[in-house]
């Protein structure tokens, strides 16, 4: 039975529980913020990043890793495993895959599949999740590959952001421009289409963008079991309200909790709420 590991980049947050329980390996994007470099999630806790973007005047921004990060993560896997698959963070938020993919053209020890999910947060998560569970079954590379590009595309990512000045800032606001030049005035329900960040819906009151960010995914599960994940930027607190919120609304076979990272709260801010879910394929 050939090994298979599965490799994901800091963005997906996953629980680290999850992540030991899998194997999981994960890349960290890097946080530039002055003259510093921070690994994401490995130099920089998100609960120290929120803090520190609510006092620092400079802005930080992000990075990804380079190709030869990736060729040396490979080297190491390539010494215990058959073969690599890599769902990563959407091409059209991060140059990650770029990255990924430049190294594994050039690298022949085992197989190298790179996937770009279209997404990030716990909308990659799943996928990385799939791939895991998966390859822990034995199945084949292809199968492995497949699973996290299925999960992928089965999955939503809807959020909630107390303001749209980091994604404004942060050059990632994509879709959700037209709603710029009111955003002192509203809470705009955000989600994640066609690998960017695109306006849902105007909504005057956070509170009122929660329930239609509800009653959106209720409507999208019709039903079915859905993988949930509750994902939040420092409010731990309205996390906890949407995750009991959420698991009367439809069948949570899975529900999880976790932060955003670092490298994407610097786009959505603090305060920033989301739902990203997954139906369970039967």
């Amino acid at each position: 039975m050939k090994k298979i590991a599965i490799l994901t980049d800091s963005s997906a947050y996953l629980p680290p529980e999850l992540v030991r329980q899998y194997g999981i390996h994960v890349i960290p994007l890097t946080v530039l913020w002055g003259s510093e470099t921070l690994l994401d999630g490995v130099e920089i806790t998100p609960a120290e990043f929120l803090q520190r973007l609510a006092e620092d005047p400079v802005h930080p921004s992000t990075t990804q890793p380079n190709p030869d990060d990736f060729r040396v993560l490979y080297e190491q896997l390539a010494t215990e495993f058959d073969a690599i698959v890599a769902p990563l963070i959407s091409d059209e938020l991060s140059g990650t895959v770029n990255s990924a993919q430049t190294a594994a053209n050039d690298f022949k020890r085992v197989p190298v599949r790179v996937v770009d999910t279209r997404s990030t947060s716990m909308g990659l998560g799943f996928s990385v999740l799939a791939a895991a569970r998966t390859a822990s079954q034995g199945k084949s590379l292809e199968e492995v590959e497949e699973a996290a590009r299925a999960a992928a595309a089965r999955s939503r990512v809807l959020f909630v952001v107390d303001t749209l000045e980091y994604l404004h800032r942060g050059g990632r606001i994509g879709g959700a421009s037209k709603f710029f030049g009111s955003a002192l005035n509203i809470k705009p329900l955000l989600h994640l289409h066609g690998g960017r960040v695109d306006a849902l819906e105007k909504v005057r009151t956070k509170n009122k963008a929660i329930e239609r960010m509800i009653e959106v995914i209720a409507q999208f599960a019709d039903g079915r079991p859905m993988r949930t994940a509750i994902i939040h930027a420092g409010v731990p607190e309205e996390a906890e309200a949407l995750k009991a919120r959420v698991s009367e609304q439809w069948d949570c076979p899975e529900l999880i909790l976790t932060t955003l990272s670092p490298a994407i709260a610097i786009h959505t801010g603090p305060g920033t709420l989301g739902l990203a879910v997954c139906p369970v394929q039967v």
